[in-house]
């Protein structure tokens, strides 16, 4: 009682001898006091109101919290995802297709976070590729404003998470609003270098390869390459994939069961080590990532040599 006296709630004290309003069968409070102990939060509840607003669903991880068996050094370093299985996860769960593409995109936010948690430097993940303009139009246009409202909306939180963005693809047939946010998402985050974010939209990888190539023709005509010029080292700096530091990536994750890599990151992919998982891929959780990367770090990677 003297502590509650000496207190800042002594104040409200005298008001505790009103009638009081019964919110359980044990503990009342009057109800002037309840309408202001409305606005009083503690700050621990005031950072979890800041979580839920942030990203409702995240699941966390943190520096000391690495899952037994696996190796923070032995992470790799590139991950690469193909996010498959949208639609028919919304099909199943009796959704609309466009739920499905949107509970995908809320996974990947996920997904790029425990990566980065994890020590991963770079996530990059087909999001829309060339042949996806074949879908319906209404299922095109409803990815396009998708990813453009996700791109819009979460610039603050890739600047507060210190995550470079960058957008690859051919970009010709991508709406104008879209191509301007792309454009504002990468200036305000192009600084940040230990977590790179790459999305690939109207990707191809045959289109990567063959833009690649004429760029080498231009150069040479120019005189700005030799034949002896021309090596794999000149053919990863013309790829799209330039703009990362690690362009190959360590490990490609595809989910909903398909096992092939569906004209993705064809030369980037030499020598990467793919997993194929079933679980559609808003479904994909912490648990199956943990699982690709334990596959992973058992593996003996040896790029064509015995060791």
């Amino acid at each position: 009682m003297l502590s509650l006296l000496s207190s800042p709630f002594s104040l409200l004290f005298p008001l505790f001898l009103i009638p009081c309003f019964f919110i359980t069968s044990n503990i009342c409070f009057p109800l002037p006091v309840l309408k202001i102990l409305r606005f009083i939060k503690p700050p621990a509840c005031q950072d979890d109101d800041h979580n839920e607003k942030r990203d409702e669903g995240i699941y966390v991880v943190g520096e000391e919290e690495q899952p037994t068996g696996l190796r923070r050094e032995l992470m790799p370093r590139h991950v690469a995802v193909i996010m498959d299985g949208n639609r028919r996860w919304a099909k199943q769960a009796g959704l609309m297709t466009a739920q499905g593409h949107e509970a995908g995109a809320k996974r990947l936010i996920e997904f790029t976070e425990l990566c980065f948690k994890l020590g991963i430097h770079t996530v990059s993940a087909f999001a829309f590729s060339t042949e996806n303009w074949g879908r319906h139009k209404i299922e095109v246009k409803g990815l396009m404003s998708l990813i453009q409202h996700y791109l819009s909306s979460k610039i603050q939180y890739f600047q507060r998470e210190e995550t470079r963005v960058s957008v690859i693809g051919n970009l010709t047939k991508i709406p104008e609003s879209l191509l301007q946010t792309i454009h504002e998402i990468e200036e305000a985050t192009k600084s940040y270098k230990n977590r790179h974010l790459i999305l690939a939209i109207d990707y191809s990888g045959r289109f990567d390869m063959v833009r690649a190539c004429k760029s080498i023709v231009k150069k040479s005509e120019k005189g700005l390459i030799r034949e002896e010029d021309v090596d794999e080292a000149l053919i990863d700096r013309e790829l799209l994939t330039n703009c990362t530091e690690f362009p190959s990536p360590d490990l490609m994750i595809r989910t909903s069961g398909e096992q092939r890599i569906s004209n993705f990151f064809l030369w980037q992919l030499a020598y990467t080590e793919l997993f194929f998982s079933p679980v559609l891929w808003p479904d994909f959780n912490k648990d199956s990532l943990l699982e690709a990367l334990t596959s992973y770090q058992r593996r003996e990677r040896r790029f064509g040599c015995r060791v």
